[in-house]
């Protein structure tokens, strides 16, 4: 094993208050103040440890930006909206939505670009990426510290954010569930996973219609973090008006199994290897998502996969347009980036996507007739 000084610093913790965990140990590695992950590095493109959509093709966030523009005129063009995006990673996304809707009337006006992030390396590629389209941009530690403004509706884009939040699993046993913890092993001081005391308290985690399938063995994760910005997203958006668009990678219905990952230099890691040096992920709960907003009387469109949505707001034939200024290299690069973002054996169908909006409000585009 690779030792890091964030390793050092979960040892400690762990022989002062035993075993801690999967979420804790995810949030140190992930949001360590000096040593996290996303604290530190810049984690995206050939040279960083992952590559996103946006950073695929400009097809992406150009889309995105034009559907977050006709949502806008739907909402009857109001003369204040906050386009907030949860995780923008280098500004990519927005920086190609703002390029797409500079003619649309109003909207530049109306929008003030509210970006949730962590990390002071990214905010500033964030900052140089909108810089050019002179629109007014404000940084949030959270989603939380987005205003909650009365009369100014919100449109709300998060691509490859929930898969980040830290989750806890817990392991069916025999006469009820045990959470799974970290641990370190006596003999190597190597960090480990344990199982903790079987108690019923934790059996209210697990969905109501899975409880009586499991098996023991079975695993089920779960989100406290990304079930309380859904709900706050919810009340938010039944209260002033809005719109989310959410899009990761991730499962339609809430089911058991282990999806906890770590990437390290576009490779799969042990996820305890290198805590600090390698991202975590786990795949999205979409329909835990859905309950939660749905329970708080929004609602919330079916989940599509990204190929179904991305070919509804017009991809190809946007392939198509770029492809006639391009010469043959780039005319092959665009075909390469659409078939890596829609493709079935690629992103197409693993990525997922659901649109949630407020109880009062009109269902936005590429809703209509596929409701949840």
């Amino acid at each position: 094993m690779t030792d890091t000084a964030l390793i050092d610093v979960l040892k400690r913790r762990i022989a002062l208050q035993g075993p801690i965990s999967i979420a804790d140990y995810m949030n140190e590695a992930l949001a360590h103040p000096e040593l996290g992950y996303y604290r530190k590095r810049d984690p995206l493109g050939r040279g960083g440890d992952f590559i996103t959509a946006p950073e695929i093709s400009q097809m992406f966030g150009e889309l995105i930006g034009l559907w977050a523009a006709v949502t806008w005129q739907q909402m009857g063009a109001p003369s204040k909206c906050h386009l907030v995006e949860l995780g923008p990673g280098r500004g990519t996304l927005m920086a190609d939505a703002l390029r797409a809707v500079k003619m649309v009337p109003g909207f530049y006006d109306a929008i003030t670009i509210r970006f949730v992030e962590t990390s002071p390396v990214l905010r500033n590629y964030q900052q140089a990426a909108i810089m050019p389209y002179g629109v007014p941009a404000v940084w949030h530690e959270s989603f939380d510290a987005v205003p909650d403004t009365p009369g100014v509706p919100m449109i709300v884009i998060a691509n490859e954010f929930f898969d980040a939040l830290p989750v806890r699993q817990f392991e069916r046993g025999n006469s009820g569930w045990c959470e799974r913890l970290v641990a370190m092993e006596a003999d190597s001081g190597h960090l480990c996973f344990v199982r903790g005391q079987e108690t019923p308290i934790a059996d209210a985690l697990i969905p109501v219609h899975l409880r009586g399938t499991a098996k023991p063995g079975d695993m089920f994760e779960c989100c406290a973090p990304a079930i309380a910005i859904a709900d706050q997203m919810a009340h938010r958006m039944n209260d002033h008006g809005g719109v989310a668009l959410i899009i990761d990678y991730g499962h339609a219905h809430s089911a058991f199994g282990e999806t906890l990952q770590a990437v390290r230099d576009h490779k799969y890691y042990d996820v305890l290897q290198t805590p600090g040096d390698a991202d975590l992920t786990a795949h999205v709960d979409f329909g835990a998502l859905s309950r939660t907003i749905t329970e708080a009387d929004a609602r919330t469109s079916a989940v599509l996969t990204q190929g179904t949505f991305l070919k509804m707001l017009g991809i190809e034939a946007r392939a198509e347009l770029l492809k006639q200024s391009a010469d043959p290299l780039q005319a092959l690069e665009i075909d390469s980036a659409l078939q890596r973002l829609i493709s079935p054996a690629q992103m197409g169908t693993l990525f997922k996507v659901m649109i949630a909006y407020g109880r009062n409000s009109a269902p936005p585009p590429c809703v209509s007739g596929v409701e949840g």
